[in-house]
């Protein structure tokens, strides 16, 4: 029974403990955000300490993309207007190497022909079957592609490059304030509003990882981790495992890096991803990743509801009912 117990709540173990070995990372400088519709911009770079240019910088927004159709759609409308260049790599295989369709290539006729102008898509073979290797390899595989096609894509030196997963959305005006501001930081990386879920769930605003790049031929690297110890104030939205139908929580379980979260086969089970979802709770049943027992203690438990829609992504807000289940309220999902 003893090793049984420490089989099951080893993880929640050790996780709880975390900040007596593991120390917290170094704080960012945090560049306070100046936004209003009505400012002009040239006083908002002025607020942040930058100057203005004569014209704008080009923009390319480059994503790797698994299945999700319904945030990239989002994510392509809000950025719409500055993007210069949409870049996008799929895979026939996850990271962790299970087989998947080509989804946005099924899907770009329709959903996204509105880019089709401005977009460099590029598709890649998976390279191994599950379990073979660390699924980190995989992952950082697809994003030296991605650096090919964005060289495709006629990327040039001082270009502003976003690289973000596809479920961290910078918001419309900090991408415009970037793109007409001089002087801004070569590497800035974007705090995001945290959810999970849905828009109904939010959990902080500690999403730290989307960042936007003065390019570089021959040093930008596409890559997905801490670039540099500037970070610029509520730029958007990162909302995880947000998804229309219960197979796509599923899939998303087994498919993405950290599968080895999912310790036993009823974590996957649709009845209870389903309550999971409307309760606000933990799909793996983990302990919050936080550095001190203060933040561990305070975000035990499920996610407090939130009923405010307001300062989300405008497509989102104008199409209301075909996302209604990214809203506040309506945590019922789709089976298939």
């Amino acid at each position: 029974m003893c090793v049984i117990g420490v089989y099951i709540h080893g993880l929640k173990i050790s996780y709880f403990l975390r900040p007596l070995w593991e120390s917290p990372p170094k704080p960012f400088h945090n560049i306070p955000h100046y936004h209003h519709e009505n400012a002009s911009m040239e006083s908002l770079c002025k607020l942040h300490g930058w100057g203005v240019r004569e014209y704008p910088r080009r923009v390319y927004d480059a994503v790797l993309f698994s299945t999700e159709v319904e945030l990239l759609t989002i994510r392509w409308q809000e950025l719409y207007p500055y993007v210069t260049q949409f870049v996008l790599l799929e895979s026939n295989s996850t990271f962790t190497g299970l087989p998947k369709p080509l989804v946005f290539a099924s899907h770009r006729a329709d959903e996204f022909k509105f880019v089709e102008p401005r977009l460099t898509y590029g598709s890649i073979g998976g390279r191994f079957k599950k379990g073979e290797k660390n699924p980190f390899y995989e992952e950082a595989y697809q994003r030296v592609a991605l650096d090919q096609l964005l060289r495709l894509a006629g990327i040039t030196d001082d270009d502003l490059l976003i690289m973000s997963d596809v479920d961290e959305i910078p918001s419309r005006h900090t991408i415009n304030l970037l793109r007409w501001c001089d002087d801004i930081p070569e590497i800035l990386h974007l705090r995001l509003k945290n959810y999970l879920y849905s828009f109904e769930f939010p959990v902080d605003d500690k999403s730290w990882r989307a960042s936007v790049h003065r390019y570089k031929t021959g040093k930008t690297k596409y890559a997905h981790y801490r670039q540099s110890d500037e970070i610029l104030a509520d730029s958007g939205w990162h909302c995880s495992f947000c998804f229309r139908r219960i197979s796509e929580f599923v899939f998303k379980m087994k498919a993405y890096s950290h599968y080895d979260r999912v310790r036993f086969g009823h974590y996957l089970n649709p009845k209870r991803v389903q309550r999971v979802i409307c309760s606000g709770d933990d799909l793996f049943d983990m302990i919050p990743e936080e550095y001190t027992f203060k933040d561990i203690i305070g975000k035990m438990g499920p996610i407090p509801h939130s009923y405010s829609a307001v300062h989300l992504p405008a497509y989102l807000l104008e199409n209301a009912e075909r996302y209604k289940f990214l809203l506040p309220g309506n945590c019922l999902r789709d089976k298939e």
